[in-house]
């Protein structure tokens, strides 16, 4: 095992019921995370907080709590038709991907809901 060290970049540390252990600061409730800093996000309903993102993050991983399910179509079709890639999980897989893209230098963010 190698220890990732991030250099200016936000990893996800940790989670919980009904939290996220973000860059050593625990945000409470959904959470958008990008490499620069954690938000809480409102949902699939706060699309405005992801397509700001726009500019920033090539894809979005999206998770769905505790178990997988499908993403909003209109929720979908808003975040690709901004450009961004958008890939579906669970929340505890989706944290772990985001740290191993992160580590690889890519531009990726998640959208949490919580466990």
């Amino acid at each position: 095992m190698n220890e990732v060290t991030y250099t200016d970049a936000t990893p996800i540390d940790g989670y919980g019921p009904g939290f996220f252990r973000v860059g050593g600061q625990v945000v409470q409730g959904s959470t958008l995370v990008l490499p620069s800093r954690a938000v809480s996000w409102g949902g699939y309903d706060d699309l405005e907080a992801v397509l700001a993102c726009a500019g920033e993050i090539d894809v979005l991983l999206v998770g769905t709590g505790a178990e997988i399910s499908h993403a909003p179509a209109a929720f979908r079709a808003a975040v690709e038709g901004a450009g961004i890639g958008l890939e579906v999980m669970a929340s505890p897989p989706a944290c772990r991907t985001y740290n191993v893209l992160l580590g690889e230098g890519r531009r990726i963010g998640a959208a949490l809901l919580t466990v």
